[in-house]
Protein backbone atom coordinates (compact mmCIF):
# COMPACT_ATOMS: atom_id res chain seq x y z
CA UNK A 1 0.00 0.00 0.00
CA UNK A 2 1.21 3.06 -1.10
CA UNK A 3 2.81 5.32 2.11
CA UNK A 4 -0.16 8.52 1.99
CA UNK A 5 -2.24 5.93 4.03
CA UNK A 6 -3.26 8.78 7.23
CA UNK A 7 -6.09 8.99 9.79
CA UNK A 8 -8.92 9.36 7.48
CA UNK A 9 -8.50 5.49 7.42
CA UNK A 10 -8.95 4.97 11.04
CA UNK A 11 -11.92 3.20 12.60
CA UNK A 12 -12.82 6.52 14.80
CA UNK A 13 -13.06 8.55 11.44
CA UNK A 14 -15.42 5.74 9.86
CA UNK A 15 -17.56 5.95 13.05
CA UNK A 16 -17.50 9.69 13.03
CA UNK A 17 -18.13 9.83 8.69
CA UNK A 18 -20.44 6.71 8.66
CA UNK A 19 -18.28 5.59 5.98
CA UNK A 20 -19.19 1.82 4.86
CA UNK A 21 -16.62 -1.29 5.39
CA UNK A 22 -16.84 -5.28 5.75
CA UNK A 23 -17.87 -6.64 9.22
CA UNK A 24 -15.09 -7.25 11.66
CA UNK A 25 -14.17 -11.19 12.18
CA UNK A 26 -15.87 -12.45 15.27
CA UNK A 27 -14.04 -12.99 18.20
CA UNK A 28 -11.70 -15.48 18.49
CA UNK A 29 -11.13 -15.11 22.13
CA UNK A 30 -12.41 -13.08 25.39
CA UNK A 31 -10.17 -9.72 24.51
CA UNK A 32 -9.02 -8.30 28.06
CA UNK A 33 -9.71 -4.73 28.30
CA UNK A 34 -7.78 -1.50 26.55
CA UNK A 35 -5.36 -1.30 30.02
CA UNK A 36 -4.78 -5.04 29.85
CA UNK A 37 -4.00 -4.89 26.34
CA UNK A 38 -2.07 -1.63 26.57
CA UNK A 39 0.44 -2.76 29.66
CA UNK A 40 1.29 -6.19 27.58
CA UNK A 41 2.35 -4.05 24.65
CA UNK A 42 4.79 -1.93 27.05
CA UNK A 43 5.89 -5.00 28.08
CA UNK A 44 6.28 -6.73 24.76
CA UNK A 45 4.24 -9.99 26.12
CA UNK A 46 4.60 -12.75 24.13
CA UNK A 47 1.59 -14.37 25.47
CA UNK A 48 -0.72 -12.34 22.96
CA UNK A 49 1.50 -12.78 19.75
CA UNK A 50 -0.77 -13.95 17.58
CA UNK A 51 -4.07 -13.54 19.52
CA UNK A 52 -3.93 -9.43 19.50
CA UNK A 53 -2.81 -6.92 17.46
CA UNK A 54 -2.49 -3.26 17.67
CA UNK A 55 -3.42 -0.13 15.20
CA UNK A 56 -1.93 2.68 15.95
CA UNK A 57 -4.40 5.95 14.54
CA UNK A 58 -1.14 8.39 14.23
CA UNK A 59 0.44 6.44 11.58
CA UNK A 60 -1.78 3.81 10.07
CA UNK A 61 -0.22 1.26 11.20
CA UNK A 62 -0.72 -2.19 12.90
CA UNK A 63 1.68 -4.16 14.74
CA UNK A 64 2.27 -7.97 16.83
CA UNK A 65 2.31 -6.37 20.51
CA UNK A 66 6.19 -7.85 20.90
CA UNK A 67 7.07 -5.44 18.12
CA UNK A 68 10.53 -3.34 18.77
CA UNK A 69 9.58 -0.10 17.47
CA UNK A 70 8.83 2.74 19.86
CA UNK A 71 5.38 2.64 21.71
CA UNK A 72 2.57 4.96 20.89
CA UNK A 73 0.27 6.76 23.14
CA UNK A 74 -2.40 4.89 24.77
CA UNK A 75 -5.00 7.11 22.92
CA UNK A 76 -3.85 5.96 19.79
CA UNK A 77 -3.74 2.34 19.92
CA UNK A 78 -6.93 0.33 18.76
CA UNK A 79 -6.91 -3.87 19.47
CA UNK A 80 -7.66 -6.37 17.31
CA UNK A 81 -7.85 -9.74 17.31
CA UNK A 82 -6.77 -10.81 13.87
CA UNK A 83 -4.51 -9.61 11.32
CA UNK A 84 -8.10 -9.49 8.95
CA UNK A 85 -9.61 -6.90 11.67
CA UNK A 86 -6.43 -4.58 11.17
CA UNK A 87 -6.75 -5.05 7.90
CA UNK A 88 -10.41 -4.21 7.34
CA UNK A 89 -9.93 -0.79 9.92
CA UNK A 90 -7.93 0.56 7.32
CA UNK A 91 -4.26 -0.44 8.97
CA UNK A 92 -1.22 -0.88 6.86
CA UNK A 93 0.88 -3.82 8.06
CA UNK A 94 4.33 -2.86 10.14
CA UNK A 95 7.98 -3.34 8.52
CA UNK A 96 9.89 -3.82 11.76
CA UNK A 97 7.60 -6.71 13.10
CA UNK A 98 5.61 -8.09 10.04
CA UNK A 99 2.48 -9.09 11.49
CA UNK A 100 1.44 -10.81 8.39
CA UNK A 101 4.85 -13.31 8.61
CA UNK A 102 3.79 -17.29 8.03
CA UNK A 103 3.52 -18.26 11.64
CA UNK A 104 2.61 -22.31 10.16
CA UNK A 105 6.53 -23.33 11.25
CA UNK A 106 5.96 -21.75 14.88
CA UNK A 107 2.98 -23.68 15.23
CA UNK A 108 3.10 -27.23 16.01
CA UNK A 109 -0.81 -27.58 15.90
CA UNK A 110 -0.79 -26.77 12.11
CA UNK A 111 2.23 -28.52 11.01
CA UNK A 112 1.34 -31.50 12.60
CA UNK A 113 -2.39 -31.06 10.72
CA UNK A 114 -0.92 -30.02 7.38
CA UNK A 115 1.42 -33.16 7.94
CA UNK A 116 -1.60 -35.36 8.24
CA UNK A 117 -3.21 -33.82 5.37
CA UNK A 118 -0.38 -34.42 2.82
CA UNK A 119 -0.25 -38.24 3.59
CA UNK A 120 -3.42 -38.99 3.41
CA UNK A 121 -5.13 -35.97 1.14
CA UNK A 122 -8.31 -38.02 0.61
CA UNK A 123 -9.24 -38.69 3.81
CA UNK A 124 -12.68 -36.92 4.90
CA UNK A 125 -11.57 -35.29 8.29
CA UNK A 126 -14.47 -34.84 11.33
CA UNK A 127 -13.63 -32.46 14.88
CA UNK A 128 -13.42 -35.64 16.49
CA UNK A 129 -10.42 -36.75 14.32
CA UNK A 130 -8.54 -33.35 14.89
CA UNK A 131 -9.32 -34.72 18.93
CA UNK A 132 -7.81 -38.30 19.02
CA UNK A 133 -4.93 -36.21 17.66
CA UNK A 134 -4.87 -34.74 20.62
CA UNK A 135 -5.99 -31.23 19.36
CA UNK A 136 -8.97 -28.98 20.83
CA UNK A 137 -10.86 -28.12 17.08
CA UNK A 138 -12.08 -25.04 18.74
CA UNK A 139 -8.06 -23.99 18.72
CA UNK A 140 -7.41 -25.45 15.73
CA UNK A 141 -10.19 -23.33 13.83
CA UNK A 142 -8.57 -20.40 15.00
CA UNK A 143 -4.84 -21.34 13.85
CA UNK A 144 -5.96 -22.26 10.73
CA UNK A 145 -8.34 -19.04 10.01
CA UNK A 146 -5.71 -16.97 11.29
CA UNK A 147 -2.86 -18.27 9.42
CA UNK A 148 -4.89 -18.90 5.70
CA UNK A 149 -8.48 -17.89 6.18
CA UNK A 150 -9.73 -20.82 6.40
CA UNK A 151 -10.77 -23.49 8.40
CA UNK A 152 -8.87 -27.05 8.37
CA UNK A 153 -11.61 -29.08 7.52
CA UNK A 154 -12.79 -26.77 4.93
CA UNK A 155 -8.83 -26.95 3.27
CA UNK A 156 -8.96 -30.83 3.68
CA UNK A 157 -12.42 -31.05 1.98
CA UNK A 158 -10.77 -28.74 -0.93
CA UNK A 159 -8.00 -30.60 -0.79
CA UNK A 160 -10.18 -34.05 -1.62
CA UNK A 161 -12.18 -32.04 -4.50
CA UNK A 162 -8.24 -31.04 -5.67
CA UNK A 163 -7.76 -35.11 -5.81
CA UNK A 164 -11.32 -36.15 -7.84
CA UNK A 165 -10.66 -32.91 -9.84
CA UNK A 166 -7.02 -34.32 -11.04
CA UNK A 167 -8.61 -37.82 -12.07
CA UNK A 168 -10.84 -36.14 -14.81
CA UNK A 169 -8.55 -33.58 -15.66
CA UNK A 170 -6.06 -37.22 -16.78
CA UNK A 171 -9.48 -38.21 -18.51
CA UNK A 172 -10.33 -40.65 -15.39
CA UNK A 173 -14.15 -41.72 -14.72
CA UNK A 174 -16.74 -39.51 -12.82
CA UNK A 175 -16.61 -42.76 -10.09
CA UNK A 176 -12.97 -42.84 -10.02
CA UNK A 177 -12.78 -39.25 -9.38
CA UNK A 178 -15.41 -39.44 -6.62
CA UNK A 179 -13.51 -42.37 -4.75
CA UNK A 180 -10.12 -40.70 -5.43
CA UNK A 181 -11.79 -37.46 -3.83
CA UNK A 182 -12.89 -39.91 -0.49
CA UNK A 183 -16.56 -39.30 -1.13
CA UNK A 184 -18.59 -42.47 -0.47
CA UNK A 185 -22.24 -41.16 -2.19
CA UNK A 186 -21.79 -40.20 -5.69
CA UNK A 187 -24.47 -37.64 -5.32
CA UNK A 188 -22.53 -35.92 -2.40
CA UNK A 189 -19.49 -35.65 -4.78
CA UNK A 190 -21.99 -34.28 -7.17
CA UNK A 191 -23.40 -31.91 -4.42
CA UNK A 192 -19.57 -30.72 -3.95
CA UNK A 193 -18.46 -30.47 -7.06
CA UNK A 194 -21.38 -28.34 -8.16
CA UNK A 195 -21.09 -25.99 -5.35
CA UNK A 196 -17.44 -25.36 -6.43
CA UNK A 197 -18.12 -24.93 -10.86
CA UNK A 198 -21.59 -24.67 -10.79
CA UNK A 199 -22.58 -27.81 -12.10
CA UNK A 200 -21.93 -31.78 -11.37
CA UNK A 201 -19.21 -33.47 -13.07
CA UNK A 202 -21.42 -35.58 -15.98
CA UNK A 203 -22.05 -32.40 -17.44
CA UNK A 204 -18.50 -31.31 -18.52
CA UNK A 205 -18.32 -32.58 -21.97
CA UNK A 206 -15.29 -34.80 -23.04
CA UNK A 207 -14.63 -32.88 -26.16
CA UNK A 208 -15.89 -29.01 -25.23
CA UNK A 209 -13.13 -26.32 -26.34
CA UNK A 210 -12.59 -25.04 -22.97
CA UNK A 211 -10.96 -27.19 -20.56
CA UNK A 212 -11.12 -26.54 -16.33
CA UNK A 213 -8.08 -27.19 -14.59
CA UNK A 214 -6.88 -27.11 -10.74
CA UNK A 215 -4.10 -25.18 -9.72
CA UNK A 216 -2.37 -25.09 -6.34
CA UNK A 217 -1.02 -21.88 -4.77
CA UNK A 218 0.32 -20.50 -1.71
CA UNK A 219 -2.94 -18.82 -1.01
CA UNK A 220 -5.12 -21.57 -2.12
CA UNK A 221 -6.20 -23.22 -4.71
CA UNK A 222 -7.41 -21.80 -8.18
CA UNK A 223 -9.45 -22.70 -11.13
CA UNK A 224 -7.69 -21.99 -14.59
CA UNK A 225 -9.98 -22.43 -18.08
CA UNK A 226 -7.99 -22.09 -21.24
CA UNK A 227 -8.91 -23.42 -24.83
CA UNK A 228 -5.62 -24.36 -26.96
CA UNK A 229 -4.95 -20.92 -27.44
CA UNK A 230 -5.38 -18.90 -24.34
CA UNK A 231 -6.41 -18.11 -20.97
CA UNK A 232 -9.69 -17.25 -20.34
CA UNK A 233 -10.25 -17.70 -16.81
CA UNK A 234 -8.13 -17.55 -13.25
CA UNK A 235 -9.85 -17.64 -10.02
CA UNK A 236 -9.52 -18.60 -6.67
CA UNK A 237 -11.56 -21.36 -5.94
CA UNK A 238 -13.62 -20.34 -2.95
CA UNK A 239 -14.67 -17.02 -4.66
CA UNK A 240 -18.61 -17.16 -4.40
CA UNK A 241 -18.76 -15.51 -7.57
CA UNK A 242 -16.83 -18.56 -9.52
CA UNK A 243 -19.92 -20.68 -10.78
CA UNK A 244 -22.02 -17.53 -11.93
CA UNK A 245 -18.31 -16.42 -13.98
CA UNK A 246 -18.13 -19.36 -15.24
CA UNK A 247 -22.01 -19.58 -16.75
CA UNK A 248 -20.86 -16.39 -18.11
CA UNK A 249 -17.90 -17.79 -19.31
CA UNK A 250 -19.99 -20.24 -21.59
CA UNK A 251 -22.24 -17.62 -22.77
CA UNK A 252 -19.51 -15.22 -24.00
CA UNK A 253 -17.43 -18.20 -25.56
CA UNK A 254 -20.18 -20.11 -27.07
CA UNK A 255 -19.16 -23.20 -26.13
CA UNK A 256 -18.97 -25.68 -22.99
CA UNK A 257 -16.26 -26.11 -20.46
CA UNK A 258 -14.50 -29.50 -19.72
CA UNK A 259 -11.80 -30.55 -17.22
CA UNK A 260 -8.50 -31.00 -18.53
CA UNK A 261 -5.15 -29.66 -19.57
CA UNK A 262 -4.30 -27.27 -21.70
CA UNK A 263 -0.88 -25.01 -23.02
CA UNK A 264 -2.00 -22.21 -21.78
CA UNK A 265 -3.06 -23.24 -18.36
CA UNK A 266 0.05 -25.09 -17.81
CA UNK A 267 2.11 -21.98 -19.11
CA UNK A 268 0.12 -20.43 -16.06
CA UNK A 269 1.17 -22.63 -13.43
CA UNK A 270 4.23 -22.44 -14.31
CA UNK A 271 4.40 -18.72 -14.09
CA UNK A 272 2.34 -18.45 -10.84
CA UNK A 273 4.98 -21.02 -9.43
CA UNK A 274 7.14 -18.31 -10.23
CA UNK A 275 5.59 -15.48 -9.19
CA UNK A 276 4.91 -16.80 -5.50
CA UNK A 277 8.34 -18.21 -5.50
CA UNK A 278 9.41 -14.45 -5.62
CA UNK A 279 11.36 -14.92 -8.65
CA UNK A 280 9.33 -13.51 -11.56
CA UNK A 281 6.18 -10.98 -11.72
CA UNK A 282 5.82 -11.29 -15.62
CA UNK A 283 2.78 -12.74 -16.78
CA UNK A 284 3.00 -13.54 -20.74
CA UNK A 285 -0.01 -16.42 -20.71
CA UNK A 286 -1.66 -15.31 -24.18
CA UNK A 287 -5.10 -14.01 -22.29
CA UNK A 288 -8.96 -14.40 -23.73
CA UNK A 289 -10.83 -11.15 -22.40
CA UNK A 290 -14.51 -11.48 -22.60
CA UNK A 291 -15.75 -7.67 -21.71
CA UNK A 292 -16.85 -3.84 -23.69
CA UNK A 293 -14.65 -2.07 -25.09
CA UNK A 294 -14.56 0.17 -21.46
CA UNK A 295 -13.67 -3.11 -19.32
CA UNK A 296 -11.06 -4.33 -21.61
CA UNK A 297 -9.25 -0.65 -21.19
CA UNK A 298 -9.60 -0.69 -17.95
CA UNK A 299 -7.92 -4.29 -17.67
CA UNK A 300 -5.45 -3.11 -20.08
CA UNK A 301 -4.60 -0.71 -17.47
CA UNK A 302 -4.20 -3.34 -14.72
CA UNK A 303 -2.03 -5.47 -16.66
CA UNK A 304 0.55 -2.08 -16.97
CA UNK A 305 0.62 -1.64 -13.07
CA UNK A 306 4.30 -2.86 -11.91
CA UNK A 307 4.09 -5.25 -9.44
CA UNK A 308 4.79 -3.42 -6.07
CA UNK A 309 2.91 0.05 -7.10
CA UNK A 310 -0.61 -0.16 -6.41
CA UNK A 311 -3.68 2.83 -7.73
CA UNK A 312 -6.42 4.16 -6.73
CA UNK A 313 -10.15 3.81 -8.85
CA UNK A 314 -9.96 7.57 -9.74
CA UNK A 315 -6.22 7.26 -10.86
CA UNK A 316 -7.19 4.55 -13.41
CA UNK A 317 -10.76 7.26 -14.53
CA UNK A 318 -7.99 9.86 -15.19
CA UNK A 319 -5.70 7.88 -17.01
CA UNK A 320 -8.20 7.10 -19.06
CA UNK A 321 -9.47 10.60 -19.24
CA UNK A 322 -13.01 9.90 -18.13
CA UNK A 323 -12.38 11.18 -14.52
CA UNK A 324 -16.02 10.79 -13.77
CA UNK A 325 -15.72 7.11 -14.19
CA UNK A 326 -14.28 6.20 -11.07
CA UNK A 327 -17.75 3.46 -10.33
CA UNK A 328 -17.71 2.16 -13.40
CA UNK A 329 -13.78 1.39 -13.07
CA UNK A 330 -14.49 0.36 -10.17
CA UNK A 331 -17.37 -2.36 -11.62
CA UNK A 332 -15.30 -3.55 -14.24
CA UNK A 333 -12.29 -4.04 -11.97
CA UNK A 334 -14.52 -5.83 -9.74
CA UNK A 335 -16.00 -7.94 -13.39
CA UNK A 336 -12.29 -9.11 -13.83
CA UNK A 337 -12.44 -12.80 -14.01
CA UNK A 338 -8.70 -12.90 -14.71
CA UNK A 339 -7.19 -13.00 -10.69
CA UNK A 340 -3.05 -12.23 -10.34
CA UNK A 341 -2.52 -12.24 -14.31
CA UNK A 342 -4.92 -9.17 -14.72
CA UNK A 343 -3.48 -7.40 -10.80
CA UNK A 344 -7.06 -6.09 -10.23
CA UNK A 345 -5.65 -6.78 -6.51
CA UNK A 346 -3.36 -3.33 -7.21
CA UNK A 347 -6.21 -1.30 -6.51
CA UNK A 348 -6.83 0.29 -3.45
CA UNK A 349 -9.04 3.26 -1.84
CA UNK A 350 -8.16 6.90 -2.46
CA UNK A 351 -7.66 6.59 1.63
CA UNK A 352 -4.96 4.32 1.09
CA UNK A 353 -7.09 1.58 2.42
CA UNK A 354 -7.67 -2.00 1.14
CA UNK A 355 -11.43 -1.96 -0.71
CA UNK A 356 -12.98 -5.38 -1.40
CA UNK A 357 -11.32 -8.13 -3.19
CA UNK A 358 -13.36 -10.87 -4.26
CA UNK A 359 -10.23 -12.94 -3.55
CA UNK A 360 -10.71 -11.91 0.36
CA UNK A 361 -9.08 -9.26 1.78
CA UNK A 362 -6.79 -11.53 3.70
CA UNK A 363 -5.26 -12.45 0.19
CA UNK A 364 -5.51 -9.06 -0.90
CA UNK A 365 -3.26 -7.73 1.91
CA UNK A 366 -0.30 -10.48 0.86
CA UNK A 367 -0.46 -10.77 -2.37
CA UNK A 368 0.73 -6.58 -1.95
CA UNK A 369 3.07 -7.50 0.70
CA UNK A 370 4.63 -10.34 -1.43
CA UNK A 371 5.11 -7.92 -4.49
CA UNK A 372 7.07 -5.26 -2.32
CA UNK A 373 10.18 -6.80 -3.58
CA UNK A 374 9.28 -6.40 -7.34
CA UNK A 375 8.66 -2.78 -6.75
CA UNK A 376 10.75 -1.27 -10.29
CA UNK A 377 10.55 -4.04 -12.09
CA UNK A 378 8.10 -3.83 -15.02
CA UNK A 379 5.91 -6.74 -16.19
CA UNK A 380 6.43 -7.58 -19.76
CA UNK A 381 3.74 -6.99 -22.54
CA UNK A 382 0.88 -9.65 -22.06
CA UNK A 383 -0.58 -11.26 -25.61
CA UNK A 384 -4.44 -11.48 -25.74
CA UNK A 385 -6.64 -12.86 -28.04
CA UNK A 386 -9.42 -11.03 -29.62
Amino acid sequence: MGEGHNLISTPDFRRQTGQNRVSIAPMLFQRPDHDTLYAALLARDPAYDGRAYVGVSSTGIFCRLTCPARKPKSENCHFFETVAACIDAGFRPCKRCHPLAPMATADPVIGALLQALDKAPARRWYEEDIRRMGFDPSTVRRSFKRQFGITFLDMARQRRLAEGFSTLSDGGRVIDAQLDAGFASASAFREAFARLLGQPPGRFRDDALLKADWIDTPLGPMIAVSDARALHLLEFSDRKALPAELRRLRQDARGDIGIGRSAPTEQVRAELARFFAGENARFTVPLAQHGSAFTRAVWAILRDIPAGETRTYSQIAGQMGRPSATRAVARANGANPLALVVPCHRVIGADGSLTGYGGGLWRKQRLIELERHYHGVRPAPQESCP
